[in-house]
Protein backbone atom coordinates (compact mmCIF):
# COMPACT_ATOMS: atom_id res chain seq x y z
CA UNK A 1 0.00 0.00 0.00
CA UNK A 2 1.27 3.82 -0.96
CA UNK A 3 1.57 5.68 2.74
CA UNK A 4 2.53 9.28 3.88
CA UNK A 5 6.18 9.26 6.13
CA UNK A 6 7.05 11.90 7.99
CA UNK A 7 10.76 13.40 8.18
CA UNK A 8 11.10 13.45 11.97
CA UNK A 9 12.92 16.88 11.76
CA UNK A 10 11.17 18.91 9.90
CA UNK A 11 7.30 19.37 8.52
CA UNK A 12 8.17 17.70 5.62
CA UNK A 13 5.53 14.70 4.20
CA UNK A 14 6.93 12.13 1.99
CA UNK A 15 4.73 10.00 -0.62
CA UNK A 16 6.58 6.31 -0.79
CA UNK A 17 4.66 4.72 -3.78
CA UNK A 18 4.96 1.00 -2.80
CA UNK A 19 2.65 0.05 -5.79
CA UNK A 20 4.69 1.44 -8.18
CA UNK A 21 8.18 0.23 -6.54
CA UNK A 22 11.39 0.31 -8.44
CA UNK A 23 13.92 -2.29 -7.89
CA UNK A 24 17.76 -1.12 -8.29
CA UNK A 25 17.50 -2.81 -11.50
CA UNK A 26 15.01 -0.36 -13.24
CA UNK A 27 18.02 2.62 -12.53
CA UNK A 28 20.42 0.80 -14.52
CA UNK A 29 19.96 2.25 -17.89
CA UNK A 30 20.87 5.76 -16.58
CA UNK A 31 24.01 6.14 -18.08
CA UNK A 32 26.03 9.60 -18.96
CA UNK A 33 28.21 10.10 -21.91
CA UNK A 34 31.00 12.70 -21.96
CA UNK A 35 33.60 14.31 -23.74
CA UNK A 36 37.18 14.78 -22.52
CA UNK A 37 38.61 18.10 -23.30
CA UNK A 38 41.45 20.10 -21.58
CA UNK A 39 40.68 19.85 -18.03
CA UNK A 40 41.48 22.79 -16.34
CA UNK A 41 41.08 21.13 -13.19
CA UNK A 42 44.16 18.10 -13.76
CA UNK A 43 47.70 18.43 -12.41
CA UNK A 44 50.20 20.62 -14.73
CA UNK A 45 46.62 22.75 -15.99
CA UNK A 46 47.22 24.60 -12.82
CA UNK A 47 47.36 28.05 -15.07
CA UNK A 48 43.80 27.05 -15.57
CA UNK A 49 42.39 28.46 -12.87
CA UNK A 50 42.44 31.04 -10.53
CA UNK A 51 45.56 31.26 -8.16
CA UNK A 52 45.19 28.78 -5.08
CA UNK A 53 43.73 29.69 -1.59
CA UNK A 54 44.78 26.60 0.06
CA UNK A 55 46.78 23.38 -1.43
CA UNK A 56 48.49 20.00 0.47
CA UNK A 57 51.36 19.70 -1.67
CA UNK A 58 54.80 18.19 -1.55
CA UNK A 59 57.43 19.79 0.42
CA UNK A 60 59.42 22.12 -1.81
CA UNK A 61 56.53 22.65 -4.41
CA UNK A 62 55.75 25.67 -5.79
CA UNK A 63 51.99 27.30 -5.40
CA UNK A 64 50.05 26.50 -8.66
CA UNK A 65 52.59 23.73 -10.16
CA UNK A 66 52.61 20.34 -9.76
CA UNK A 67 52.92 18.90 -6.27
CA UNK A 68 49.43 18.59 -5.04
CA UNK A 69 47.00 15.75 -3.74
CA UNK A 70 44.29 18.30 -3.05
CA UNK A 71 44.30 22.12 -4.01
CA UNK A 72 41.46 24.49 -3.35
CA UNK A 73 40.76 27.53 -6.55
CA UNK A 74 38.47 30.39 -6.16
CA UNK A 75 35.40 29.75 -8.73
CA UNK A 76 36.50 31.15 -12.10
CA UNK A 77 32.87 32.04 -12.27
CA UNK A 78 31.55 32.87 -8.80
CA UNK A 79 28.32 33.22 -7.67
CA UNK A 80 29.53 35.82 -4.78
CA UNK A 81 32.25 37.61 -4.14
CA UNK A 82 34.76 38.38 -0.87
CA UNK A 83 35.12 41.74 -2.34
CA UNK A 84 31.19 42.81 -2.49
CA UNK A 85 29.83 44.78 0.61
CA UNK A 86 27.04 43.41 2.54
CA UNK A 87 24.75 46.49 3.31
CA UNK A 88 20.85 45.75 2.57
CA UNK A 89 19.31 48.28 0.30
CA UNK A 90 15.46 49.00 -0.32
CA UNK A 91 13.33 49.52 -3.11
CA UNK A 92 9.95 50.39 -2.19
CA UNK A 93 8.55 46.84 -1.61
CA UNK A 94 11.95 45.13 -2.45
CA UNK A 95 15.19 44.56 -0.68
CA UNK A 96 18.46 43.01 -2.07
CA UNK A 97 21.79 43.25 -1.04
CA UNK A 98 25.02 42.95 -3.13
CA UNK A 99 26.54 39.37 -4.02
CA UNK A 100 28.85 39.24 -0.66
CA UNK A 101 30.38 35.81 -0.17
CA UNK A 102 32.89 33.26 -1.19
CA UNK A 103 32.80 30.51 -3.79
CA UNK A 104 35.62 27.59 -4.00
CA UNK A 105 36.24 24.77 -5.68
CA UNK A 106 38.27 21.71 -4.04
CA UNK A 107 39.92 19.92 -6.06
CA UNK A 108 39.93 16.34 -4.67
CA UNK A 109 42.38 14.67 -6.90
CA UNK A 110 45.19 15.17 -9.08
CA UNK A 111 44.13 12.82 -11.66
CA UNK A 112 41.20 13.11 -14.59
CA UNK A 113 38.57 10.43 -12.70
CA UNK A 114 35.03 11.45 -12.22
CA UNK A 115 34.59 9.49 -8.72
CA UNK A 116 35.68 10.37 -5.40
CA UNK A 117 35.11 6.21 -4.67
CA UNK A 118 38.18 5.23 -6.72
CA UNK A 119 40.22 7.28 -4.29
CA UNK A 120 42.01 5.88 -1.37
CA UNK A 121 40.31 6.77 2.68
CA UNK A 122 43.57 8.82 2.91
CA UNK A 123 42.85 10.89 0.15
CA UNK A 124 39.17 11.09 0.46
CA UNK A 125 40.37 12.30 4.29
CA UNK A 126 42.10 14.71 3.08
CA UNK A 127 39.67 16.14 0.95
CA UNK A 128 37.60 16.34 4.47
CA UNK A 129 40.80 18.53 6.00
CA UNK A 130 40.31 20.60 2.86
CA UNK A 131 36.79 21.26 3.86
CA UNK A 132 37.52 22.22 7.07
CA UNK A 133 40.53 24.57 6.80
CA UNK A 134 38.31 26.44 4.64
CA UNK A 135 35.29 26.78 6.59
CA UNK A 136 36.92 28.00 9.69
CA UNK A 137 38.98 30.60 7.41
CA UNK A 138 36.22 31.96 5.81
CA UNK A 139 34.31 32.63 8.65
CA UNK A 140 36.52 34.65 10.23
CA UNK A 141 34.93 37.17 8.01
CA UNK A 142 32.02 38.41 10.50
CA UNK A 143 29.45 39.33 7.81
CA UNK A 144 28.96 35.55 6.55
CA UNK A 145 26.93 33.23 8.19
CA UNK A 146 26.78 30.05 6.52
CA UNK A 147 29.72 27.88 4.67
CA UNK A 148 27.56 25.35 2.77
CA UNK A 149 29.63 22.92 1.13
CA UNK A 150 28.70 20.50 -1.61
CA UNK A 151 29.56 17.76 -4.40
CA UNK A 152 27.42 17.80 -7.72
CA UNK A 153 28.74 14.47 -9.26
CA UNK A 154 27.42 14.15 -13.24
CA UNK A 155 26.14 16.65 -15.82
CA UNK A 156 21.93 15.98 -14.48
CA UNK A 157 23.16 16.89 -11.01
CA UNK A 158 24.84 19.84 -12.35
CA UNK A 159 28.72 19.06 -12.43
CA UNK A 160 29.83 20.89 -15.39
CA UNK A 161 33.61 19.50 -15.20
CA UNK A 162 34.00 15.67 -14.78
CA UNK A 163 37.02 15.46 -12.99
CA UNK A 164 36.54 14.99 -9.15
CA UNK A 165 35.79 18.03 -7.12
CA UNK A 166 33.57 19.58 -4.82
CA UNK A 167 32.51 23.54 -3.99
CA UNK A 168 32.19 26.16 -1.01
CA UNK A 169 30.02 29.18 -1.04
CA UNK A 170 30.32 31.38 1.80
CA UNK A 171 26.73 33.49 2.33
CA UNK A 172 25.28 36.12 3.89
CA UNK A 173 22.52 34.27 5.66
CA UNK A 174 21.97 31.02 6.76
CA UNK A 175 19.46 28.78 4.19
CA UNK A 176 15.77 28.69 4.43
CA UNK A 177 16.20 24.85 4.89
CA UNK A 178 18.92 25.23 7.84
CA UNK A 179 16.50 27.54 9.40
CA UNK A 180 13.71 25.14 9.88
CA UNK A 181 16.10 21.92 10.97
CA UNK A 182 17.17 24.22 13.58
CA UNK A 183 13.29 25.37 14.35
CA UNK A 184 12.72 21.38 14.31
CA UNK A 185 15.62 20.34 16.46
CA UNK A 186 14.78 23.19 18.82
CA UNK A 187 11.18 22.08 18.99
CA UNK A 188 11.90 18.55 19.19
CA UNK A 189 14.45 19.17 22.28
CA UNK A 190 11.89 20.95 23.81
CA UNK A 191 9.24 18.44 23.70
CA UNK A 192 11.83 14.95 24.84
CA UNK A 193 14.91 16.75 26.04
CA UNK A 194 16.87 14.98 23.35
CA UNK A 195 18.20 15.72 19.79
CA UNK A 196 16.21 14.56 17.29
CA UNK A 197 19.56 13.54 14.99
CA UNK A 198 20.85 11.52 18.32
CA UNK A 199 17.56 9.60 18.62
CA UNK A 200 17.47 8.96 14.61
CA UNK A 201 20.37 7.54 14.45
CA UNK A 202 20.17 5.18 17.22
CA UNK A 203 16.85 3.72 16.42
CA UNK A 204 18.39 2.96 12.74
CA UNK A 205 21.35 1.47 14.13
CA UNK A 206 19.04 -0.85 16.58
CA UNK A 207 16.46 -1.47 13.99
CA UNK A 208 19.18 -2.12 10.97
CA UNK A 209 16.28 -1.85 9.18
CA UNK A 210 17.79 1.00 6.88
CA UNK A 211 21.20 1.04 7.74
CA UNK A 212 23.74 0.97 4.80
CA UNK A 213 27.32 1.10 6.33
CA UNK A 214 28.26 1.69 10.03
CA UNK A 215 31.72 2.96 11.76
CA UNK A 216 32.61 3.75 14.66
CA UNK A 217 31.80 7.30 14.83
CA UNK A 218 29.58 7.23 12.08
CA UNK A 219 26.32 5.86 10.60
CA UNK A 220 25.33 6.04 6.86
CA UNK A 221 21.67 5.22 6.35
CA UNK A 222 18.37 5.32 4.45
CA UNK A 223 15.92 7.95 6.23
CA UNK A 224 12.82 6.70 7.14
CA UNK A 225 11.59 9.89 4.57
CA UNK A 226 13.51 9.75 1.78
CA UNK A 227 12.50 11.72 -0.88
CA UNK A 228 14.05 10.62 -3.22
CA UNK A 229 15.40 6.94 -4.33
CA UNK A 230 18.54 5.60 -2.38
CA UNK A 231 19.03 9.05 -0.33
CA UNK A 232 21.04 8.48 2.12
CA UNK A 233 21.98 10.36 5.29
CA UNK A 234 26.10 10.17 6.77
CA UNK A 235 25.50 11.17 10.47
CA UNK A 236 27.93 11.71 13.35
CA UNK A 237 27.53 9.31 16.22
CA UNK A 238 28.34 12.10 18.51
CA UNK A 239 26.46 15.43 19.42
CA UNK A 240 28.41 17.47 17.19
CA UNK A 241 26.08 21.15 15.81
CA UNK A 242 29.22 22.31 13.61
CA UNK A 243 31.28 20.23 11.00
CA UNK A 244 34.62 21.74 12.50
CA UNK A 245 34.22 20.66 15.78
CA UNK A 246 35.13 16.56 13.98
CA UNK A 247 38.16 15.21 15.26
CA UNK A 248 40.86 13.31 13.52
CA UNK A 249 39.54 9.81 14.36
CA UNK A 250 36.12 11.17 13.07
CA UNK A 251 37.56 12.48 9.85
CA UNK A 252 39.17 8.73 9.10
CA UNK A 253 36.34 7.50 10.24
CA UNK A 254 34.04 9.70 7.72
CA UNK A 255 36.22 8.88 4.88
CA UNK A 256 35.69 5.12 5.12
CA UNK A 257 31.84 5.31 5.90
CA UNK A 258 31.57 8.02 2.92
CA UNK A 259 33.23 5.61 0.55
CA UNK A 260 32.06 2.51 0.96
CA UNK A 261 28.34 4.05 0.76
CA UNK A 262 29.40 5.73 -2.02
CA UNK A 263 30.50 2.40 -3.40
CA UNK A 264 27.47 0.28 -2.49
CA UNK A 265 25.42 3.21 -4.43
CA UNK A 266 27.60 3.22 -7.61
CA UNK A 267 27.20 -0.47 -7.68
CA UNK A 268 23.66 -0.85 -6.74
CA UNK A 269 22.29 1.88 -9.39
CA UNK A 270 25.19 1.85 -11.76
CA UNK A 271 26.97 4.91 -10.77
CA UNK A 272 24.13 7.47 -10.42
CA UNK A 273 24.49 11.38 -10.48
CA UNK A 274 24.15 12.42 -7.40
CA UNK A 275 24.03 15.92 -4.92
CA UNK A 276 26.15 15.74 -1.87
CA UNK A 277 25.43 17.93 0.66
CA UNK A 278 26.63 18.96 4.33
CA UNK A 279 24.37 20.38 6.47
CA UNK A 280 26.21 22.00 9.68
CA UNK A 281 25.13 24.93 12.08
CA UNK A 282 25.13 28.72 10.77
CA UNK A 283 28.51 30.86 11.88
CA UNK A 284 28.80 34.24 13.89
CA UNK A 285 25.16 33.78 14.77
CA UNK A 286 23.89 32.79 18.57
CA UNK A 287 25.36 29.45 19.50
CA UNK A 288 23.34 26.46 17.94
CA UNK A 289 24.28 23.66 19.67
CA UNK A 290 21.05 22.06 19.45
CA UNK A 291 21.61 21.55 15.92
CA UNK A 292 23.63 17.88 14.51
CA UNK A 293 25.52 18.30 11.36
CA UNK A 294 25.60 15.22 8.94
CA UNK A 295 25.83 14.69 5.49
CA UNK A 296 22.60 14.42 2.31
CA UNK A 297 23.47 12.35 -0.66
CA UNK A 298 21.24 12.55 -2.71
CA UNK A 299 21.03 9.92 -6.34
CA UNK A 300 19.56 12.21 -9.43
CA UNK A 301 17.44 8.69 -10.38
CA UNK A 302 13.97 10.53 -10.61
CA UNK A 303 12.84 13.86 -12.05
CA UNK A 304 11.42 17.02 -10.05
CA UNK A 305 8.38 17.42 -11.83
CA UNK A 306 4.99 19.58 -11.25
CA UNK A 307 3.95 17.79 -7.89
CA UNK A 308 7.05 18.27 -6.11
CA UNK A 309 7.29 22.00 -7.19
CA UNK A 310 4.06 22.57 -6.37
CA UNK A 311 3.86 21.46 -3.24
CA UNK A 312 7.21 21.12 -1.70
CA UNK A 313 6.32 17.24 -1.51
CA UNK A 314 7.99 14.05 -3.41
CA UNK A 315 7.10 10.84 -4.92
CA UNK A 316 9.89 8.50 -3.70
CA UNK A 317 8.86 5.23 -6.29
CA UNK A 318 11.52 3.24 -3.96
CA UNK A 319 10.77 2.43 -0.42
CA UNK A 320 13.74 3.30 1.98
CA UNK A 321 13.94 -0.56 3.32
CA UNK A 322 14.31 -1.80 -0.19
CA UNK A 323 16.66 0.62 -1.18
CA UNK A 324 19.04 0.10 2.02
CA UNK A 325 18.96 -3.71 1.60
CA UNK A 326 20.10 -3.34 -1.64
CA UNK A 327 23.02 -1.73 -0.73
CA UNK A 328 23.19 -3.79 2.08
CA UNK A 329 23.23 -6.82 -0.12
CA UNK A 330 25.56 -5.18 -2.61
CA UNK A 331 28.87 -7.29 -0.77
CA UNK A 332 32.30 -6.69 -1.90
CA UNK A 333 33.16 -4.27 -4.41
CA UNK A 334 32.87 -4.63 -8.04
CA UNK A 335 35.23 -2.26 -9.81
CA UNK A 336 34.22 -3.81 -13.26
CA UNK A 337 30.78 -1.90 -12.62
CA UNK A 338 32.83 1.58 -13.06
CA UNK A 339 35.33 0.34 -15.70
CA UNK A 340 32.29 -0.41 -18.06
CA UNK A 341 30.56 2.81 -17.24
CA UNK A 342 33.67 4.80 -17.67
CA UNK A 343 34.30 3.48 -20.99
CA UNK A 344 31.16 4.42 -21.77
CA UNK A 345 31.51 7.75 -21.53
CA UNK A 346 35.18 7.55 -23.25
CA UNK A 347 33.39 6.26 -25.97
CA UNK A 348 35.02 3.24 -25.90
Amino acid sequence: MPEWRKDPVVDRWVAVSTERAKRPTDYRRTVEQTKRERCPLCEGHEGDTPPEVLAFRSIGSEPNHPGWWVRVVPNKFPACRVEEDNEVYQEDIYFKRRGVGAHEVIVETTNHEPNLVNQTEWQIAEVIWAWRARSLDLRRDKRLKYVSIFKNKGSIAGASLEHAHSQLIALPMAPIEIREELAGVKAYKKMNRRCVFCDVWRYEAKTRERVVVEGDCFLSFVPYAARFPFEMWVVPKEHQHDFVQIHEAGVHDLAGVLRESLRRLAWTVYDPPYNMILHTAPVNEAACEDYHWHIEILPRLTIIAGFELGTGYYINPTPPEMAAAAMREAGDWCPEVIGAVQEVRAGA
